[in-house]
């Protein structure tokens, strides 16, 4: 026993040893409050920022060719803590850095020669590409460096912006951080059918690989405010921005996808004119492949619940029947026109599926889809699709009755 005793000492005093020392911290790494933090990275077209203009001018320089722009926004626990406890006129709580050059990953190695704070991207949140670069260049090119950078999280949001990407990192609000701010825009999806699901750096690679036509979210930016308005219709064969669908094309595509969380569906009133508004409280949708011989085709059935949130028609009563079902009639047919011309920008403008039609023939119809697949877009170009829409109201609000 006493031998036994012995010859487990070691063993436990080394094992107490590597506990302490996995507890210390990291004691060999920067501190946090010295390190800054990258939270958004913004991409555009080659344009020298003042700054740079004038370090180049100065320095000695490296060989490099103008075509990119990479903006860095980054935020230190010291500047956001300054930023929050002080009184007076508050400073940014967020400090941009450009760099131009035509290696992504030499030029965030380049900022290591500006500032004495490591450059860090766990904490990315948003990478923004502007309209024109994403036009000119494959999404793989200009996201490659990204998703390789093991530091940075796979759950970053990409979006697509128009005008200088940049842009989109600037707010005039004190206290606000534009990443943050882009990224929480998202969360209001529950709102609204004119947001999309968020696209993440690992969806985007997987929708690179898989050669699929998908869409990424636009966002505009005037004076330091942004707005989402639509999406960026990025082709399937070419990994470029081809086009874009308006806010009302975005709605009708989360229609026949049924990704939808809220929003409302304005529609007139056929007699008076006047507008209904129709809340969404559910909605849901399936696509069903139909084949023939060599014929494909598609039904896609749109049903949702609701709540009648708006009444402008002057006479009426809001709890008839007879009217909710004339409301009904009118939401279906103003959400039937949002499908129809999202369908047509779809099949007839950019003919590229970013719908999932082809998704749902290639596991619901395997051996079609192996047929067709090379050249899906076109073909799904051609395809007719019938669509059918159902809507229920079933709440009337905390108004109602018969109108005075």
């Amino acid at each position: 026993m006493k031998q036994s005793h012995s010859n487990t000492r070691p063993l436990f005093i080394s094992l107490s040893t590597i506990l302490f020392l996995s507890l210390a911290g990291c004691w060999s790494s920067h501190e946090i409050e010295e390190q800054s933090l990258g939270i958004g990275l913004a991409f555009d077209k080659a344009k020298q920022s003042a700054i740079e203009k004038k370090l180049n001018e100065q320095g000695e320089g490296y060989s490099k060719r103008n075509l990119i722009t990479a903006t860095y926004q980054f935020i230190t626990p010291q500047v956001a803590s300054s930023t929050t406890n002080q009184s007076g006129p508050q400073k940014k709580s967020y400090v941009n850095v450009s760099e131009t050059g035509d290696s992504l990953h030499q030029m965030v190695r380049e900022i290591s020669l500006r500032s004495e704070q490591p450059v860090t991207a766990h904490h990315m949140k948003v990478v923004v590409i502007s309209e024109e670069l994403a036009r000119s260049y494959k999404l793989g090119q200009l996201l490659d460096q990204n998703l390789r950078e093991s530091e940075l999280r796979p759950s970053c949001l990409v979006f697509i912006s128009k005008g200088r990407a940049s842009k989109t990192l600037e707010t005039k609000k004190a206290g606000e951080i534009p990443a943050f701010r882009l990224a929480g825009i998202v969360e209001n999806a529950y709102r609204t059918t004119r947001i999309l699901p968020p696209m993440s750096h690992i969806k985007v690679e997987s929708k690179i690989t898989s050669g699929s036509s998908f869409l990424i979210q636009k966002v505009l930016s005037v004076d330091g405010q942004v707005k989402f308005a639509g999406a960026a219709v990025i082709a399937g064969k070419t990994h470029k921005m081809t086009g874009t669908l308006d806010e009302e094309e975005l709605e009708g595509v989360t229609w026949i996808t049924g990704k939808g969380k809220g929003g409302v569906v304005k529609s007139f009133d056929k007699e008076t004119g006047q507008q209904i508004v129709y809340e969404i409280e559910s909605m849901k949708s399936s696509i069903v492949p139909r084949v023939e011989a060599d014929s494909i085709s598609f039904d896609v059935n749109i049903e949702s619940v609701g709540r009648l949130s708006e009444n402008w028609v002057v006479s009426g009563d809001s709890f008839n029947n007879e009217f909710l079902k004339k409301a009904e009639k009118s939401s279906e047919k103003e959400v039937e026109r949002l499908v129809g011309n999202a369908l047509k920008k779809m099949q007839k403008e950019y003919k590229t599926d970013v719908a999932g039609f082809g998704n749902r023939l290639r596991i619901e119809q395997p051996k079609v889809w192996k047929k067709v697949k090379k050249d899906w877009d076109q073909t799904f170009s051609e395809t007719p699709i019938n669509f059918d829409v159902k809507l229920t109201i079933n709440d009337y609000g905390a108004s109602g009755g018969a109108k005075k």
